[in-house]
């Protein structure tokens, strides 16, 4: 069981890629997100919180497992958080690139409350709830971008 909580939370393993595990697991959620934007929106929705209840109880876990508090391997907040990023933007791969850019930002400076939660919430909830909200900065900011190009 140890082994399949680790899968999941470490984004297939990628999380122990070498050098910026959480860029590693942006980048699977992109990969995921391109099979999933094809989806109807309730499907993509729904897939998306199940990966969020999922990625709640097996952060959780590695946390035990590997007996470190928000281990860096864990990447499944990333995923979710980019697939949180993306989940309105249109397949087209200057909306991936810009809205997997702007997630990056957001979990890595952490404007308030980001960096609240991080610092504030613990366990499988807190890994994965800091990034959510970086996710919906991105999501914000990345429909406003589309929505001023579509303006111009």
């Amino acid at each position: 069981m140890d082994r399949l909580l680790m899968f999941i939370a470490t984004g297939a393993y990628s999380g122990y890629l070498p050098k910026a595990p959480g860029t590693w697991g942006s980048a699977v959620g992109v990969l995921l997100w391109l099979v999933l934007c094809r989806l109807q929106p309730t499907s993509y929705w729904s897939i998306l919180g199940i990966l969020f209840v999922i990625g709640v109880f097996s952060a959780g876990a590695a946390e035990k497992i590997v007996d470190r508090g928000d281990p860096s391997l864990v990447v499944i907040d990333e995923i979710v958080g980019q697939l949180l990023a993306l989940s309105l933007a249109p397949a087209h791969p200057a909306a991936a690139l810009a809205g997997f850019a702007l997630f990056r930002l957001f979990d890595i400076l952490k404007p308030f409350p980001v960096g609240w939660v991080d610092t504030h919430l613990h366990g499988g909830l807190g890994i994965m709830l800091d990034d959510v909200v970086a996710g919906l900065y991105a999501l914000a900011v990345l429909q406003l971008g589309l929505w001023l190009v579509r303006m111009m």
